[in-house]
């Protein structure tokens, strides 16, 4: 990782957006849109990808939501010992996103399980074991109505957009199908490369390219899987993140959460347990538009109350990706939500 600090440009924020919109696109297909040529497109690719300035990995499918249990989890750390928290945390393949926020002592991190008994155990006896961890609040989403995978910056033409939209199939869970260990394999293989080819995961996997080819087109219907391009916010001219913890009446909950995420700022928003009802998680250009961003979710929705908004100091991970103090990708831990969730060697006191 280069030590050295670069802003994304313009032409790296459109191939961005791009796979944003197609994150497995061919480079002939995104440089028709783009107006350069393959050639140009892959070897800009694989320089951001080098730097890990941009990523592409894995996403919750839209259907994943009813199949899994997540949170958001506001941890509190024994004074001067973050650092070390945040460490042994990034490791557990359950911790999708850590965050610094609101304080020294204080992490916000999201948190996903294979079902409900195991964040149980994951959250009073795997957590408060870990050392210097003093509290740990757990708030249960009850339900998504949009996660950061579905997020999308603002540098393509709408002509270029409309080029790179796809309708998406519908979904429809298939409850009896379980995950089976070479479906958790080659997410975990797609969660450090979302782009890799077909021969080159059937060669780390020991299985065939039509095999893989069948199983990415069968989580991808079924709802359970998706791609995200990612990148170092910071860089890219969006380095505030908010979270908004708000109330909002009960029956109203549905059509202000659909509302929420039309807002270009919104990179997530779910219903959850806990004294609030509703996690707003908004991507700003500076720390100016907390308030405006407020004011217009005010004017739009009179009756959601904003109770508490932090800003996040710093990025420690990011679905799965550890990053640096400028959100760079530093390594890769792939989420396995179904990995029992017994404390790891060394993490009781």
């Amino acid at each position: 990782m280069q030590d050295d600090v670069r802003l994304l440009t313009e032409e790296e924020l459109a191939l961005i957006h791009a796979l944003q919109l197609r994150p497995r696109a061919s480079w002939t297909d995104l440089g028709r849109v783009l107006g350069v040529d393959p050639v140009t497109v892959a070897r800009r690719w694989q320089r951001l990808s080098d730097r890990g300035e941009a990523w592409i990995s894995v996403s919750p499918g839209p259907s994943v939501f009813d199949l899994l249990c997540a949170a958001f989890v506001d941890i509190d750390c024994a004074a001067g010992q973050t650092d070390a928290v945040v460490a042994t945390l990034a490791a557990h393949p359950h911790m999708l996103t850590l965050e610094r926020a609101g304080g020294s002592n204080r992490i916000l991190a999201t948190v996903a399980t294979g079902d409900f008994g195991q964040m149980s155990r994951y959250t009073l006896d795997v957590l408060p074991a870990v050392p210097h961890i003093a509290a740990v609040r757990t708030r249960i989403v009850t339900h998504w109505f949009a996660e950061g995978g579905s997020w999308r910056i603002d540098a393509l033409a709408p002509g270029q957009r409309d080029q790179l939209r796809t309708t998406p199939a519908p979904a429809g869970v298939d409850r009896g199908r379980g995950v089976t260990p070479l479906d958790r394999a080659l997410i975990g293989a797609l969660a450090r490369d979302g782009r890799a080819a077909h021969s080159v995961l059937a060669a780390a996997l020991g299985t065939s390219a039509s095999t893989v080819k069948r199983r990415i087109d069968e989580l991808t219907r079924l709802g359970l899987l998706s791609f995200r391009c990612d990148f170092a916010r910071p860089l890219g001219g969006w380095p505030v993140a908010v979270t908004f913890w708000a109330t909002a009446p009960t029956a109203a909950l549905p059509e202000i959460g659909y509302g929420l995420i039309r807002l270009p700022q919104t990179r997530n928003c779910a219903a959850v347990s806990g004294t609030h009802n509703l996690v707003l998680q908004a991507g700003l250009h500076s720390v100016a538009e907390v308030t405006r961003f407020e004011d217009q979710i005010a004017t739009l929705h009179p009756e959601l109350v904003v109770t508490e908004r932090t800003i996040t100091l710093r990025h420690e991970k990011l679905l799965g990706r550890i990053l640096d103090r400028h959100g760079r990708s530093r390594i890769a831990v792939p989420p396995d939500i179904w990995r029992e969730t017994a404390p790891a060697q060394g993490d009781s006191h």
